[in-house]
């Protein structure tokens, strides 16, 4: 079982997580990866029964027009356990009033997968519109 919620790990957790998931860019400056952290709109965590940080997600935002969604990590052991798509739900559920959602994503085609499941689309797949921008959007 895992918990899902609402709060902002610790810096060693941080760096554990992001060193499972092979993230070095964030590793090489942990002042940084923490500062970025504790200045994101929502941070969503995972833990496993011990109380593991075994995932999150972060977003950046206004909290009303548009919201990016910066990164969704899961530990490589708990891989297709529903932990990624559990948190992409919270962040869905509770930026529903949101005009814009948008991410940016490696082109690997399981990450596409994942992503569209949750009703994302690429750029070039979206008709514009006066309310939307040329971004990867749900």
């Amino acid at each position: 079982m895992v918990v899902i919620a609402e709060e902002r790990p610790g810096g060693d957790e941080l760096l554990a997580l992001y060193r499972d998931v092979g993230w070095t860019a964030y590793t090489r400056d942990p002042e940084t990866l923490v500062a970025a952290v504790l200045g994101s709109h929502l941070v969503l965590t995972a833990r496993d029964t011990t109380g593991s940080l075994v995932g999150m997600v972060r977003t950046v935002s206004d909290g009303v027009t548009i919201v990016y969604v910066q990164d969704v990590l899961v530990a490589p052991e708990h891989h297709r356990a529903g932990i990624g798509g559990a948190l992409l739900d919270g962040v869905l559920e509770r930026y529903a009033h949101v005009r814009q959602t948008v991410l940016t994503t490696d082109a690997e085609p399981g990450q596409r997968a994942f992503y569209e499941s949750r009703g994302f689309v690429e750029v070039h797949d979206v008709v514009p519109t006066p309310l939307r921008s040329f971004v990867l959007l749900r």
